[in-house]
């Protein structure tokens, strides 16, 4: 009998995580482990069957947390899966565990329920957490009234003076895009409107004429950013998963008005920086007192955090101090791809999670391996001249794929934005991330990671400049409608012209 894990949501991390859970061999569980998707995108299924890939897909009525919930429900009694993992945080935010708790399914799901979720779902609550239990966050943090400007302005100059920059950050869920970046006193009335721009119309909804916005203001964090994902179990027990790094600039650069923050453009494991010394400076400075705070508060249950973190270095880039940006609640969109495809046992890891018995669980790191991810969008152009992802995106248009010599090249395409026209036998583009490409590469003998990371690179981009999956615009049946950033995985280079010695993991 197989394990049957259903990975709930609709984008291209749902997938991937059932497709792993299906193929991957676990070197310690000999078990067989089944991945399933709960409702995916209409592309997946047929896309899946192209592949031959063993993943099975269950069906909800539409995409709510009611319909979910009553899917989940009906195929943990009769069988058809025995634990779930949510991907969207929105549906743990709306009470996903909460209805499986009121049908007798505590125990069969991973995550927060609704009242544990403000870990994620209001950053000034969780800011106070964190505050409580010791654990490190921004030199300082501010709770003020977004309608109040001249309170705002104010927070942002002496932030600015004191540590270099302030951080705007829309206190609740908004999908990896609510914080914006203030370096100097010029930019604060128009990073301020953009924001309010963004998000005025929900502060609105707020009840009362004269209830405040909540925005929360920090000092602006110096030093690398790192992000990792836990597994913790009902009894204290945890596992740190590789790390990765995230590209979620739309362009290379900085983040500005030009080059917003986006969904993520790609994501690459392990993150450059990782070393042993890192990962248990996370777990005795983050995740410790992280549960500690949970169990303190009764809301230690299994679930998979995600926190995103500043990192300071010393002159021999050993790891000297470690502040959370934010703590995230569900497997982080892309750079959760490159992660699991470096896991061999993801389905025990989970199982053990579920069970209360993570200790007994190590995971199984490809560790000789680098991982890399690299997101196609949605281009510009089309019928009224959009400007392409994350703006405005063309929909519709043909999705070509060569799939031979994708194969060939083991270049992994996962799908994301993408529909299916049975009529035509055709997979079409749905707008913004269309597709992602994963790409794993071995790190031979003497060769650096940097080295190995500009083969997997040069690998897409060959494949994306000839034309080997493409969306066909309109206008131009020989054009490609797609884009992406060329610079996926330069930062391992980077990492080795900066480090003095060498990083042995």
């Amino acid at each position: 009998m197989s394990y049957k894990i259903g990975f709930v949501g609709t984008d291209a991390r749902t997938l991937l995580s059932a497709l792993i859970t299906s193929t991957a061999t676990s070197e310690n569980h000999p078990e067989d482990f089944q991945g399933v998707v709960v409702r995916g995108m209409p592309s997946m299924p047929p896309f899946a069957k192209t592949m031959q890939w063993p993943i099975k897909f269950l069906p909800t009525t539409d995409n709510s947390k009611r319909a979910y919930a009553a899917a989940i429900i009906e195929a943990l009694k009769d069988g058809s899966i025995d634990g779930v993992v949510p991907m969207p945080e929105d549906l743990l935010l709306e009470g996903l565990v909460d209805e499986l708790e009121e049908a007798g399914f505590l125990d069969s799901i991973l995550g927060f329920t609704r009242k544990s979720s403000f870990i994620e779902g209001d950053k000034i609550a969780c800011k106070r957490l964190c505050r409580e239990y010791g654990i490190p966050v921004a030199d300082q943090w501010h709770e003020v009234d977004a309608r109040d400007y001249a309170q705002v302005s104010k927070t942002c100059l002496a932030l600015i003076d004191q540590y270099g920059g302030a951080v705007l950050k829309y206190p609740y869920s908004a999908g990896g895009k609510g914080s914006r970046i203030i370096l100097n006193a010029w930019e604060i009335k128009e990073v301020y409107d953009t924001l309010i721009n963004d998000y005025g119309k929900i502060y609105k909804r707020f009840p009362g004429k004269k209830s405040p916005w909540p925005l929360l203001i920090e000092s602006r964090m110096s030093g690398v950013e790192i992000s990792f994902n836990i597994l913790i179990d009902k009894n204290e027990n945890f596992q740190i998963l590789p790390t990765s790094m995230d590209y979620p600039e739309r362009f290379p650069g900085p983040a500005s008005k030009n080059n917003p923050i986006t969904g993520g453009m790609g994501s690459i494991s392990p993150h450059p920086m990782e070393t042993s010394a890192l990962l248990e400076m996370a777990a005795q400075d983050i995740v410790k007192p992280l549960i500690k705070a949970l169990k303190d508060q009764n809301m230690l249950r299994p679930c998979l955090v995600y926190p995103g973190c500043f990192l300071s270095f010393d002159g021999n880039m050993a790891p000297t101090r470690i502040r959370v940006c934010e703590i995230n609640i569900r497997p982080p969109e892309p750079e959760w791809q490159p992660v699991v495809r470096r896991i061999r046992n993801l389905g025990p890891l989970i199982k053990a999670t579920l069970q209360g018995n993570l200790d007994t669980v190590t995971p199984e790191i490809r560790s000789d391996q680098i991982s890399i991810c690299t997101a196609l969008v949605t281009g510009s152009g089309g019928p009224q001249g959009q400007k392409g992802y994350p703006w405005s995106c063309t929909k519709g248009e043909p999705v070509h794929i060569d799939f031979a010599y994708l194969n060939k090249k083991k270049i992994q395409v996962i799908p994301s934005a993408m529909t299916y026209s049975d009529e035509e036998g055709v997979f079409k583009s749905d707008g913004s991330r269309v597709a992602y490409c994963n790409l794993n590469a071995t790190v031979k003998p003497g060769e650096s990671r940097a080295k190995a990371a500009e083969r997997l690179r040069k690998k897409v981009l060959t494949a994306f400049e000839n034309g080997k999956i493409r969306v066909i615009p309109r206008e131009n049946p020989e054009g490609n409608r797609l884009d992406l950033r060329y610079d996926i995985g330069n930062h391992f280079d980077m990492a080795e012209e900066l480090l003095p010695t060498k990083i042995t993991v």
